[in-house]
């Protein structure tokens, strides 16, 4: 088992310390000032020393992209279940859904600050819900009318309950697309999140003090604050990977990363 760990994970793990130690030298052996590129060691300092106001900060944030991840993905599930229902709700509601996606994330940051105020929170959830949204629902509708019509049209035949039909056939075929989808939008919430901070809102997140540290050249603080919202965005998409591993083991993508 562990040689299989290590047979498996190994690679990565080179890899990732290789770049590292070439970033590393590349910093020291050409000179490249702090401004430009921090030496991965200065970050790693620069972390530990600023952790008591970095972790403040990157919770509210990491709080905030899962506040809106949820809110998105539950108004995505419900809207992608009257989607695959109704095409009359499909062919009105992809429209609305690809606008949402297609409005740059600089223009609903100003926007959610005037209305909900620039230091009310749900204004970021309602930038990361809105970001979310799309790839849920879009992934999650084409999962739904995937399942095959012979079989749909055979259980309806026999007057099976819609929610019988949804529940034994039509979920089981959309899961491989809601859990794709789901490794896209962890992604985009603490994208989302950080970016609408940078327009506006508490001091203690982590979208303000990048832009903070970052005005006053301090380079290393704002990238420790990057490398505690890639911490968190790792961590989301583990705990999506793991929840599809739980839910659907039988499938062929969870069977061959096994």
């Amino acid at each position: 088992m562990t040689s299989d760990r290590l047979h498996k994970y190994g690679p990565a793990i080179v890899l990732f310390v290789g770049a590292l130690a070439v970033w590393e030298g590349a910093v020291r052996v050409f000179d490249i000032q702090g401004f430009i590129l921090p030496a991965p060691s200065a970050i790693a300092a620069t972390f530990a020393s600023q952790w008591s106001e970095l972790w403040p900060a990157g919770l509210g944030t990491f709080l905030s992209a899962l506040g809106g991840l949820a809110l998105g993905s539950v108004v995505a599930f419900l809207a992608s279940l009257s989607a695959a229902r109704w095409t009359a709700v499909r062919d009105g509601a992809m429209p609305l859904a690809i606008a949402a996606n297609s409005t740059p994330i600089i223009v609903l940051a100003p926007i959610a600050n005037a209305w909900f105020g620039l230091l009310n929170p749900f204004g970021t959830i309602a930038v990361v819900a809105v970001l979310v949204f799309f790839p849920i629902m879009i992934n999650l509708v084409r999962g739904l009318t995937s399942a095959p019509a012979t079989q749909v049209e055979l259980m309806r035949s026999y007057a099976t309950p819609s929610r019988t039909v949804l529940a034994k056939l039509q979920m089981p075929s959309a899961l491989p697309y809601l859990f794709s989808a789901m490794k896209v939008a962890v992604a985009l919430s603490v994208i989302g999140a950080i970016v609408k901070e940078y327009f506006g809102g508490p001091q203690d997140r982590l979208g303000q003090y990048i832009t903070l540290k970052a005005g006053l050249f301090q380079f290393e603080e704002a990238w420790a604050a990057i490398v505690l919202a890639s911490a968190f965005g790792i961590l989301l998409y583990t705990v999506v990977v793991a929840l599809e591993r739980r839910v659907m083991p039988w499938h062929v993508s969870v069977r061959s990363a096994s």
